[in-house]
């Protein structure tokens, strides 16, 4: 990779984050971690309460490398053959014939996923894990890149099924979204009553700027970057700390060291180099293992979250600084 390479690829990504926050007001955080997600190839869980652009948030990104952007709203009643499709009979040429369902697409939102029972959430495992969905004994592959980003309501539990374990460890980052300041809340209201409606008029302002295949080559670039032993030592140090860490009764697992090392990868990216320091590990850290962490019982009932253990094992466990 060439310097003129990294820099043109830097200043892409850079360009995708300006059009998205052009139209995502207030979330600049939640759109820099969904940004690491993509380039490091991994999927994202979003919690927060429903209206704060989540689904304006996928279709711009979508808009941004002229992606495909497909939605599924999680029920009850939801067949897992409503994710992947399926295969029908077709009476005119007595064969059988695909019909490809909503996860044949570049970006996947799953809206509420903790409401479908867990025979359609592991209709969704496969997909995100091994990019293709296997109907009628056939294996086929989802778009590329391929990202899920999966929203669930922190407040609203009644009639949820839990995500299992095995499930949220195939998520990258789980992240938070939260309602936006004040000014932010104004600036988006104003935009209402000028006379515009409040989702088209938004992604018209978004700007097409790379193809699906640039941001398959970024992911590529991405996955390339070397990274000091020093710095892998200290990943893998702060992963296995959870798993004997007071408080904690199951830690993270081998694919969380992996997650840590890839969102390490993205962030130098997005920072604007092709090499990873303890910084970056550091910055992504509580996205990458607040999923992946079960607390003890003790913990529950103080209120004691996943992140302010994190946050001890990221004082106490010692970065390089060579």
């Amino acid at each position: 990779m060439t310097a003129m390479d990294f820099q043109q690829a830097h200043q892409a990504i850079q360009g995708l984050r300006g059009e998205i926050n052009k139209v995502v007001i207030g979330q600049a955080e939640v759109v820099y971690h969904v940004l690491i997600a993509l380039l490091a190839g991994g999927h994202v869980l979003v919690e927060g309460v429903p209206g704060l652009g989540k689904t304006l948030l996928v279709r711009a990104l979508a808009k941004c490398f002229h992606g495909q952007f497909a939605r599924v709203q999680f029920t009850p009643d939801l067949m897992p053959s409503d994710i992947t499709g399926h295969a029908m009979y077709n009476m005119s040429n007595q064969q059988f014939q695909l019909r490809r369902g909503p996860a044949f697409t570049n970006l996947l939102l799953a809206d509420e996923i903790n409401r479908a029972p867990a025979k359609s959430q592991a209709a969704l495992l496969e997909v995100m894990q091994e990019r293709q969905i296997t109907i009628e004994g056939k294996s086929f592959a989802t778009g590329e890149p391929f990202m899920v980003l999966a929203t669930q309501n922190s407040i609203e539990q009644e009639g949820t099924y839990p995500l299992p374990e095995a499930e949220l460890d195939r998520f990258l980052l789980k992240i938070f979204i939260d309602y936006p300041a004040e000014t932010e809340e104004k600036q988006m209201v104003k935009l209402v009553t000028s006379g515009e409606s409040s989702e088209s008029f938004k992604l018209d302002d978004v700007q097409p700027l790379l193809q699906p295949e640039q941001i398959a080559r970024l992911q590529q670039m991405v996955a390339d970057f070397t990274i000091d032993e020093q710095v892998l030592d200290y990943a893998v140090r702060l992963v296995r700390a959870t798993r004997d860490w007071a408080g904690i009764t199951m830690g993270a697992g081998p694919r969380g060291s992996l997650a840590l090392v890839r969102s390490g990868k993205a962030r130098a990216l997005l920072q604007g180099r092709d090499f990873v320091t303890p910084d970056d590990v550091k910055a992504v850290a509580k996205p990458v293992l607040r999923h992946r962490l079960l607390l003890s019982p003790d913990m529950e009932i103080e209120g004691v979250t996943p992140d302010r253990l994190l946050d001890d094992i990221l004082d106490q466990v010692d970065a390089p600084r060579t």
